[in-house]
């Protein structure tokens, strides 16, 4: 089967572990680097690992994670140190060829993290038994064009329609079916005051995620993603052209002067119940809260525009892999190793209100579960980011340079289509069978 296809089915598999199980044994450090090399290690000598990430947000819950950690490895110190999520990549890059990169470094998922295995900055993880039992198609998230694992997955995202149920109690509102009542409650809270979406276009990804979640709405889903994969559609077709047009359209209910909003002034227009709805991904659950704990909110999934299924669309997240060049590789080593077990998956699901991607991990919060139950019953895939970033620029960056565009009345969406499939074909070749 394809990879393409086959990821198609990652939230079947991840929910088959979750209601079945696995061993998920880890095997504790041995004293050897990967290749089976010792390495120099003085008893009783404290080493001091770093970590960095583009997820400032967490730097208490990982800090409580490592308190856990320092439990059974207390000669073993870990800092987390996050940097800004937009200059992350530019950081890091810079680190790695200067030599001064973190001992543990978070991946961006798929083709733009494996780069850097590609480029030769990471240690192959193959050997860390517990990735055995991590399905296969979350492993390719972090599997380099060597067929080796790089990373060790840390979640899977969900991306949906936040809305504060305060506000749409108060005005009346339920949460829509269709894409046409969706459109129907943002003329609501706007005629009250309310600003319907928080939304900004200054960030790229906030755009490409945003058409993930809305755009399915227009183009089908799974079966258009089929079509695109297979070679017998592309990203001129009408469909995929509505649903650069539904984001087009939908800019009315943007706050004023969206264009200079980031994604951390679109937060703050939700937590403070300035906007009643907020386009955003699982990752945000946990900071929604810590910014306003009284905060009164739910989700819905996207609404069809004409008939179907809501969607809820789904990716595996981020990895975490050894920088090559560490000096401590055995210690990155163990810490990674941590990051496979149960204990891990279920902090970080605790911690962090995410779907751990270690295997048999459960979760107690209700929102969480319930992200996850829709998921089981009608997800797609954030397709921009699963198939389509490769290229140089890749295509989701082309697809998100090109949706700012439009949102500065430089492109029409049939101009954004046209530049998407341009990029495209400079490096896609379809699965024909």
């Amino acid at each position: 089967m394809p990879r393409q296809v086959r990821i198609f089915w990652v939230w079947a598999l991840v929910f088959a572990f979750l209601l079945v199980g696995c061993s998920g044994e880890t095997d504790s450090g041995s004293g050897e680097d990967q290749n089976g090399q010792e390495q120099e290690t003085t008893a009783g000598e404290t080493v001091k690992l770093t970590i960095t990430s583009w997820r400032t947000e967490d730097t208490e819950a990982y800090n409580r994670i490592i308190e856990e950690f320092n439990k059974e490895y207390p000669h073993i110190e870990v800092e987390f140190r996050p940097q800004k999520n937009t200059e992350y990549n530019t950081l890091l890059n810079t680190a790695l060829q200067s030599g001064s990169a973190a001992d543990i470094i978070q991946l961006r998922p798929y083709q733009a993290g494996m780069q850097l295995a590609d480029a030769g900055y990471l240690e192959p993880l193959d050997s860390i038994i517990a990735l055995q039992d991590f399905p296969p198609e979350i492993l390719e998230a972090a599997t380099a064009s060597d067929g080796k694992i790089y990373g060790v997955p840390l979640s899977i995202n969900s991306a949906q329609i936040y809305y504060n149920t305060r506000l749409f109690d108060e005005y009346g509102l339920e949460e829509p079916k269709t894409w046409d009542e969706l459109l129907d409650v943002a003329e609501t809270l706007q005629q009250k005051g309310i600003i319907p979406f928080a939304i900004g276009s200054m960030e790229g990804w906030i755009l490409s995620l945003t058409h993930a979640v809305l755009g399915p709405a227009f183009y089908a889903g799974n079966d258009f993603v089929e079509d695109i994969l297979s070679g017998d559609k592309d990203f001129t077709s009408e469909e995929f052209v509505a649903s650069i047009e539904a984001m087009k359209e939908l800019a009315k209910y943007f706050p004023d002067n969206y264009v200079g909003l980031s994604g951390d002034d679109m937060r703050t227009l939700f937590v403070t119940e300035q906007a009643g709805m907020y386009v955003m991904g699982s990752f945000e659950l946990e900071v929604i809260t810590q910014l306003n704990p009284d905060l009164e909110f739910d989700f819905f999934p996207t609404p069809p525009a004409s008939g179907g299924e809501a969607t809820i669309t789904t990716w595996v997240d981020g990895s975490y892999g050894v920088n090559a060049d560490s000096p401590h590789k055995q210690e990155a080593l163990t810490f990674i190793e941590f990051m496979t077990s149960e204990q891990f998956g279920t902090l970080f699901a605790n911690e962090l209100k995410r779907i751990s991607a270690v295997p048999n991990v459960q979760t107690d919060d209700p929102m969480v579960q319930k992200m996850a139950d829709l998921a089981a019953e009608n997800s797609t895939p954030y397709m921009i980011l699963v198939y389509f970033n490769e290229g140089n620029p890749t295509t989701k960056q082309e697809l998100e340079a090109a949706l700012q565009g439009m949102y500065l009345d430089e492109l029409t969406p049939e101009e954004v289509a046209d530049k998407v499939q341009q990029s495209v074909n400079t490096w896609f070749e379809p699965n024909k069978e």
